[in-house]
C-alpha cells in the first residue's frame, strides 16, 4: 500500500514544490513508483515536471469537481516510475465549487482510494494557503512534510499550520503524522541560516530531517527546463541533497 505525503506550509516561497519535484525524482531514481499529484493552481509542479498544459485533458480539477475517473488524469513525466496529476489554473475557483458538495473535505481522499495501492510513494504539492485544498490534501496524506525556509520570520506561521493538522488530526484524519520538517534554502555563511536550523531542531527535535536542502543555483534553473535537477545535472549540491532526503525518507519508512 503507497504512502500519501502532503507538502505543506502555508507561507509561500519555501521549497514546497521545488522540493516536491526533486524528492519524486529522487524517490523513482531509488527505483519507487511515484506519483505527484499538482494541487496548487499556480501548476509549477506540472510544469517542473515537464508537462504542457495545453495538452492536457484532464487535471486534479476534474477529478475533485466533476468525479473524472483519477486515471485519465495521469500523465507519465521524463523519469521511469515518476507520474503527475497536473493542475489546472481552474482550481483557484474549485474551492468555492466544492462548498456545496457533500463530504467536501475528504473528495481528494475517496478520489484516491483506487490508486493508492499502485504506488509506493504519492505527494501531494499544496498550495500557499490553508484553504479547502489543502485541507483536503491533508485529509488524504498519512503525513506531512513542512519545509521551512532558512530566513528570517521562517517560523511564523508553523503554530497556525500545525494548529491546522491538529484540527484534521481530530475531525477528519486521525492517522496523521508529521513525516518531517525540512529545512531548506540553507546557506552555511549566514549566522542567521544556522541560528534558524538551531530553532528549529530545539522546536522540533527528532522531528527535523537531517539532510538540509542547500540554497543551488542548478535547483533553481532546473525547473525552467522542465526537469527536476537530478535530469539537469546530477552531481550538483541540489541533486544530491534530495537523493539525500529520499534515502532518509525510505529508511524511516522501512522500520
Amino acid at each position: 500500500m503507497g504512502k500519501i505525503i502532503a507538502l505543506a506550509n502555508q507561507k509561500g516561497g519555501v521549497g514546497k514544490t521545488t522540493t516536491t519535484i526533486n524528492l519524486a525524482a529522487s524517490l523513482a531514481t531509488l527505483e519507487k513508483k511515484v506519483l505527484v499529484i499538482d494541487a496548487d493552481p499556480q501548476a509549477n509542479a506540472s510544469s517542473g515536471l515537464g508537462v504542457d498544459l495545453k495538452d492536457i485533458d484532464y487535471s486534479i480539477y476534474e477529478c475533485l469537481i466533476n468525479k473524472a475517473d483519477i486515471t485519465e488524469a495521469i500523465y507519465t513525466t521524463d523519469i521511469d516510475g515518476l507520474d503527475i496529476i497536473p493542475s489546472h489554473i481552474d482550481l483557484v475557483g474549485a474551492e468555492i465549487e466544492m462548498l456545496n458538495l457533500d463530504n467536501r473535505e475528504k473528495i481528494m481522499r475517496n478520489a484516491l482510494l483506487s490508486i493508492k495501492s499502485e504506488y509506493d510513494y504519492i505527494l501531494i504539492d499544496c498550495s500557499p494557503s490553508l484553504g479547502l485544498i489543502t485541507i483536503n490534501a491533508l485529509t488524504a496524506a498519512d503525513s506531512v512534510i513542512i519545509p521551512v525556509q532558512c530566513e528570517y520570520f521562517a517560523l511564523e506561521g508553523i503554530s497556525k499550520l500545525l494548529n491546522t493538522i491538529k484540527i484534521i488530526k481530530t475531525k477528519l484524519n486521525p492517522a496523521l503524522e508529521i513525516e518531517g520538517f525540512l529545512l531548506t534554502m540553507f546557506d552555511s555563511r549566514l549566522r542567521l541560516a544556522n541560528q534558524i536550523y538551531d530553532e528549529v531542531k530545539r522546536h522540533f527535535q527528532e522531528l527535523v530531517f537531517k539532510t538540509i536542502i542547500q540554497r543551488n543555483v542548478k535547483l533553481s534553473e532546473a525547473p525552467s527546463h522542465g526537469i527536476p535537477a537530478i535530469l539537469y545535472d546530477a552531481e550538483s549540491t541540489g541533486a544530491k541533497n534530495h537523493l539525500s532526503l529520499a534515502n532518509e525518507i525510505i529508511t524511516k519508512n522501512s522500520k
